[in-house]
Protein backbone atom coordinates (compact mmCIF):
# COMPACT_ATOMS: atom_id res chain seq x y z
CA UNK A 1 0.00 0.00 0.00
CA UNK A 2 1.27 3.53 -0.75
CA UNK A 3 0.82 4.65 2.85
CA UNK A 4 2.87 1.75 4.21
CA UNK A 5 5.66 2.21 1.68
CA UNK A 6 5.84 5.93 2.30
CA UNK A 7 5.99 5.33 6.05
CA UNK A 8 9.13 3.25 5.58
CA UNK A 9 10.65 5.91 3.35
CA UNK A 10 9.83 8.65 5.82
CA UNK A 11 11.31 6.84 8.78
CA UNK A 12 14.56 6.12 6.95
CA UNK A 13 15.20 9.02 4.59
CA UNK A 14 13.03 11.97 5.54
CA UNK A 15 12.96 14.40 8.45
CA UNK A 16 10.00 15.82 10.31
CA UNK A 17 9.41 19.42 9.32
CA UNK A 18 7.46 20.26 12.46
CA UNK A 19 6.66 18.60 15.76
CA UNK A 20 2.92 18.83 15.01
CA UNK A 21 3.10 17.14 11.61
CA UNK A 22 2.59 13.39 11.36
CA UNK A 23 3.96 13.35 7.84
CA UNK A 24 7.59 13.88 7.06
CA UNK A 25 9.06 15.87 4.27
CA UNK A 26 12.31 15.71 2.37
CA UNK A 27 15.60 16.38 4.08
CA UNK A 28 16.37 19.06 1.50
CA UNK A 29 14.81 22.44 2.23
CA UNK A 30 15.16 25.07 -0.47
CA UNK A 31 13.90 28.50 -1.32
CA UNK A 32 11.42 28.33 -4.19
CA UNK A 33 11.76 31.10 -6.74
CA UNK A 34 9.23 31.86 -9.43
CA UNK A 35 9.42 28.95 -11.82
CA UNK A 36 9.63 29.84 -15.49
CA UNK A 37 9.64 26.24 -16.66
CA UNK A 38 6.53 24.14 -17.26
CA UNK A 39 4.80 22.95 -14.10
CA UNK A 40 2.15 20.47 -13.09
CA UNK A 41 0.21 21.62 -10.03
CA UNK A 42 -2.20 19.95 -7.65
CA UNK A 43 -2.16 16.53 -6.01
CA UNK A 44 -4.10 14.57 -8.61
CA UNK A 45 -2.30 16.22 -11.54
CA UNK A 46 1.17 15.58 -10.07
CA UNK A 47 0.24 12.00 -9.23
CA UNK A 48 -0.96 11.34 -12.78
CA UNK A 49 2.23 12.89 -14.18
CA UNK A 50 4.27 10.43 -12.12
CA UNK A 51 2.08 7.50 -13.10
CA UNK A 52 2.40 8.45 -16.77
CA UNK A 53 6.20 8.59 -16.56
CA UNK A 54 6.35 12.30 -17.41
CA UNK A 55 9.86 13.75 -17.31
CA UNK A 56 9.96 15.59 -13.98
CA UNK A 57 12.92 17.70 -12.86
CA UNK A 58 11.89 17.99 -9.22
CA UNK A 59 8.87 18.24 -6.95
CA UNK A 60 8.16 21.04 -4.49
CA UNK A 61 6.02 20.20 -1.46
CA UNK A 62 4.82 22.45 1.35
CA UNK A 63 6.68 21.77 4.56
CA UNK A 64 4.54 20.62 7.47
CA UNK A 65 1.76 19.38 5.20
CA UNK A 66 -0.14 16.33 6.39
CA UNK A 67 0.45 13.37 4.14
CA UNK A 68 -2.74 11.78 2.88
CA UNK A 69 -2.98 8.92 0.37
CA UNK A 70 -2.19 11.04 -2.70
CA UNK A 71 0.84 12.84 -1.27
CA UNK A 72 2.11 9.55 0.16
CA UNK A 73 1.91 7.91 -3.26
CA UNK A 74 3.62 10.94 -4.81
CA UNK A 75 6.52 10.46 -2.40
CA UNK A 76 6.79 6.73 -3.15
CA UNK A 77 6.69 7.19 -6.93
CA UNK A 78 9.16 10.08 -6.80
CA UNK A 79 11.58 7.93 -4.82
CA UNK A 80 11.19 5.05 -7.28
CA UNK A 81 11.94 7.41 -10.17
CA UNK A 82 14.83 9.15 -8.40
CA UNK A 83 13.08 12.53 -8.44
CA UNK A 84 14.08 15.02 -5.75
CA UNK A 85 11.31 16.32 -3.50
CA UNK A 86 12.11 19.68 -1.90
CA UNK A 87 10.34 21.05 1.16
CA UNK A 88 9.43 24.73 0.90
CA UNK A 89 7.24 27.08 2.88
CA UNK A 90 3.67 27.64 1.74
CA UNK A 91 4.47 31.26 0.87
CA UNK A 92 7.36 30.15 -1.31
CA UNK A 93 5.15 27.54 -2.96
CA UNK A 94 2.56 30.22 -3.66
CA UNK A 95 5.21 32.36 -5.34
CA UNK A 96 6.37 29.43 -7.47
CA UNK A 97 2.85 28.54 -8.60
CA UNK A 98 1.40 29.46 -12.00
CA UNK A 99 -2.18 28.56 -11.04
CA UNK A 100 -2.50 29.60 -7.36
CA UNK A 101 -4.21 26.22 -6.84
CA UNK A 102 -1.28 23.94 -6.12
CA UNK A 103 -2.76 22.04 -3.11
CA UNK A 104 0.67 21.95 -1.53
CA UNK A 105 2.58 20.27 -4.35
CA UNK A 106 4.15 21.35 -7.65
CA UNK A 107 6.12 19.28 -10.14
CA UNK A 108 8.64 21.01 -12.40
CA UNK A 109 8.46 19.21 -15.73
CA UNK A 110 9.90 19.23 -19.22
CA UNK A 111 8.00 21.06 -21.94
CA UNK A 112 5.01 19.02 -23.15
CA UNK A 113 5.56 16.66 -26.05
CA UNK A 114 2.81 16.98 -28.60
CA UNK A 115 1.71 13.94 -30.55
CA UNK A 116 0.84 13.50 -34.22
CA UNK A 117 -2.38 12.51 -35.94
CA UNK A 118 -0.61 9.33 -37.06
CA UNK A 119 0.07 8.39 -33.44
CA UNK A 120 -3.65 8.71 -32.68
CA UNK A 121 -4.56 6.44 -35.59
CA UNK A 122 -1.90 3.97 -34.46
CA UNK A 123 -3.35 3.98 -30.93
CA UNK A 124 -6.80 3.18 -32.33
CA UNK A 125 -5.29 0.34 -34.38
CA UNK A 126 -3.53 -1.03 -31.29
CA UNK A 127 -6.86 -1.13 -29.47
CA UNK A 128 -8.64 -2.58 -32.52
CA UNK A 129 -11.09 0.31 -32.37
CA UNK A 130 -12.35 2.77 -34.99
CA UNK A 131 -10.64 6.13 -34.36
CA UNK A 132 -12.48 8.60 -32.13
CA UNK A 133 -10.74 11.98 -32.15
CA UNK A 134 -11.73 15.38 -30.78
CA UNK A 135 -10.83 18.51 -32.75
CA UNK A 136 -10.99 21.81 -30.83
CA UNK A 137 -11.39 24.71 -33.22
CA UNK A 138 -10.07 27.74 -31.33
CA UNK A 139 -11.11 26.84 -27.77
CA UNK A 140 -9.16 29.39 -25.72
CA UNK A 141 -10.23 28.69 -22.14
CA UNK A 142 -7.69 26.31 -20.55
CA UNK A 143 -10.36 25.04 -18.17
CA UNK A 144 -12.58 24.05 -21.09
CA UNK A 145 -9.62 22.42 -22.83
CA UNK A 146 -8.70 20.53 -19.67
CA UNK A 147 -12.29 19.41 -19.12
CA UNK A 148 -12.52 18.15 -22.72
CA UNK A 149 -9.28 16.20 -22.28
CA UNK A 150 -10.59 14.65 -19.07
CA UNK A 151 -13.79 13.52 -20.78
CA UNK A 152 -11.90 12.33 -23.86
CA UNK A 153 -9.73 10.14 -21.67
CA UNK A 154 -12.72 8.77 -19.75
CA UNK A 155 -14.60 8.04 -22.99
CA UNK A 156 -11.64 6.24 -24.55
CA UNK A 157 -11.01 8.77 -27.31
CA UNK A 158 -7.70 8.38 -29.12
CA UNK A 159 -6.60 12.00 -29.04
CA UNK A 160 -7.38 15.70 -29.09
CA UNK A 161 -6.27 18.05 -31.87
CA UNK A 162 -5.77 21.77 -31.21
CA UNK A 163 -4.50 24.65 -33.36
CA UNK A 164 -1.06 26.16 -32.75
CA UNK A 165 -2.30 29.72 -32.41
CA UNK A 166 -5.12 31.53 -30.62
CA UNK A 167 -6.11 28.47 -28.61
CA UNK A 168 -5.53 26.87 -25.23
CA UNK A 169 -2.57 24.51 -25.07
CA UNK A 170 -1.02 22.15 -22.53
CA UNK A 171 -0.35 24.56 -19.64
CA UNK A 172 -0.37 24.16 -15.84
CA UNK A 173 -3.93 25.47 -15.70
CA UNK A 174 -5.18 23.10 -18.39
CA UNK A 175 -3.42 20.13 -16.79
CA UNK A 176 -4.95 20.91 -13.42
CA UNK A 177 -8.42 21.38 -14.97
CA UNK A 178 -8.06 17.97 -16.60
CA UNK A 179 -7.32 16.36 -13.19
CA UNK A 180 -4.13 15.02 -14.74
CA UNK A 181 -5.87 13.47 -17.77
CA UNK A 182 -3.63 15.49 -20.11
CA UNK A 183 -0.76 13.27 -18.93
CA UNK A 184 -2.51 10.34 -20.61
CA UNK A 185 -4.25 11.88 -23.65
CA UNK A 186 -2.47 12.32 -26.98
CA UNK A 187 -2.63 15.98 -28.01
CA UNK A 188 -1.64 17.13 -31.50
CA UNK A 189 -0.95 20.81 -32.15
CA UNK A 190 -1.57 21.64 -35.80
CA UNK A 191 -0.60 24.83 -37.70
CA UNK A 192 -3.64 24.72 -39.98
CA UNK A 193 -6.85 23.01 -38.84
CA UNK A 194 -8.38 23.27 -42.30
CA UNK A 195 -5.58 21.18 -43.81
CA UNK A 196 -5.72 18.80 -40.85
CA UNK A 197 -9.46 18.35 -41.38
CA UNK A 198 -8.84 17.44 -45.03
CA UNK A 199 -6.15 14.99 -43.95
CA UNK A 200 -8.47 13.31 -41.44
CA UNK A 201 -11.01 12.80 -44.20
CA UNK A 202 -8.32 11.31 -46.43
CA UNK A 203 -7.59 8.85 -43.62
CA UNK A 204 -11.22 7.77 -43.70
CA UNK A 205 -12.63 9.69 -40.74
CA UNK A 206 -16.04 11.35 -40.86
CA UNK A 207 -15.91 14.93 -39.55
CA UNK A 208 -18.86 15.72 -37.31
CA UNK A 209 -19.16 19.39 -36.37
CA UNK A 210 -21.10 20.66 -33.36
CA UNK A 211 -23.09 23.69 -34.35
CA UNK A 212 -26.18 25.35 -32.87
CA UNK A 213 -27.61 25.58 -36.39
CA UNK A 214 -26.99 21.91 -37.14
CA UNK A 215 -30.06 20.18 -38.53
CA UNK A 216 -29.22 16.68 -37.26
CA UNK A 217 -29.53 15.67 -33.60
CA UNK A 218 -26.43 14.13 -32.05
CA UNK A 219 -28.40 10.98 -31.22
CA UNK A 220 -29.40 10.59 -34.88
CA UNK A 221 -25.81 10.53 -36.13
CA UNK A 222 -23.85 7.30 -36.46
CA UNK A 223 -20.73 7.51 -34.29
CA UNK A 224 -19.61 3.90 -34.47
CA UNK A 225 -17.17 4.31 -37.34
CA UNK A 226 -13.98 6.38 -37.59
CA UNK A 227 -15.05 9.88 -36.55
CA UNK A 228 -13.61 13.23 -35.53
CA UNK A 229 -15.87 15.34 -33.32
CA UNK A 230 -15.22 19.01 -34.08
CA UNK A 231 -15.99 21.55 -31.34
CA UNK A 232 -15.89 25.29 -31.95
CA UNK A 233 -14.69 28.16 -29.79
CA UNK A 234 -16.70 29.46 -26.87
CA UNK A 235 -17.74 32.71 -28.52
CA UNK A 236 -17.69 32.17 -32.27
CA UNK A 237 -18.28 28.46 -32.77
CA UNK A 238 -16.72 26.70 -35.74
CA UNK A 239 -14.53 28.70 -38.10
CA UNK A 240 -15.81 28.81 -41.66
CA UNK A 241 -12.74 26.99 -42.96
CA UNK A 242 -13.22 24.04 -40.63
CA UNK A 243 -17.01 24.04 -40.92
CA UNK A 244 -16.69 23.68 -44.69
CA UNK A 245 -14.77 20.44 -44.19
CA UNK A 246 -17.33 18.87 -41.86
CA UNK A 247 -19.35 16.01 -43.35
CA UNK A 248 -22.32 16.72 -41.09
CA UNK A 249 -23.28 19.45 -38.63
CA UNK A 250 -25.08 18.23 -35.54
CA UNK A 251 -26.79 20.00 -32.68
CA UNK A 252 -27.75 19.14 -29.11
CA UNK A 253 -31.44 19.74 -28.32
CA UNK A 254 -31.97 22.67 -25.92
CA UNK A 255 -35.25 23.11 -24.03
CA UNK A 256 -34.45 25.88 -21.56
CA UNK A 257 -33.78 29.59 -21.78
CA UNK A 258 -30.03 29.17 -22.33
CA UNK A 259 -29.26 28.91 -26.03
CA UNK A 260 -25.96 27.03 -25.88
CA UNK A 261 -23.63 24.84 -23.82
CA UNK A 262 -19.95 25.44 -23.29
CA UNK A 263 -17.42 23.54 -25.34
CA UNK A 264 -16.52 20.94 -22.73
CA UNK A 265 -20.12 20.02 -21.94
CA UNK A 266 -21.04 19.77 -25.63
CA UNK A 267 -18.03 17.58 -26.35
CA UNK A 268 -18.82 15.37 -23.38
CA UNK A 269 -22.41 14.78 -24.49
CA UNK A 270 -21.35 13.73 -27.99
CA UNK A 271 -18.41 11.61 -26.80
CA UNK A 272 -20.65 9.64 -24.48
CA UNK A 273 -23.22 9.21 -27.23
CA UNK A 274 -20.36 7.60 -29.16
CA UNK A 275 -19.60 5.39 -26.14
CA UNK A 276 -23.28 4.38 -25.96
CA UNK A 277 -23.48 3.54 -29.64
CA UNK A 278 -20.21 1.62 -29.66
CA UNK A 279 -21.30 -0.47 -26.67
CA UNK A 280 -24.43 -1.76 -28.43
CA UNK A 281 -24.43 -5.36 -29.69
CA UNK A 282 -23.42 -5.88 -33.30
CA UNK A 283 -26.33 -5.51 -35.68
CA UNK A 284 -28.30 -3.15 -33.45
CA UNK A 285 -29.07 0.20 -35.07
CA UNK A 286 -26.98 2.64 -33.06
CA UNK A 287 -28.37 6.05 -33.95
CA UNK A 288 -31.96 7.01 -33.13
Amino acid sequence: MPGQDSGNLLSKRWLRSSSRSKGCLPVSKVRARKIHAQTVEGRRAVLEALRAGREITRILMAEGIELGPQLSEIIVLADQQAIAVDAVSKNELDRASHTSKHQGVIAVVADPRYATVEEMIHLADERSEPPLIVVLDGVQDPHNFGAVARTANAAGAHGVIIPERRAASVTPGAIRASAGALEHVLVAREPNLGRTAKYLKQLGLTLIGLDAEGTTAHTSTALTGPVAVVVGSEGEGLSQQVQNECDVLISIPMSGEIASLNASVSAGIVLYEAVRQRSLPAGVISAD
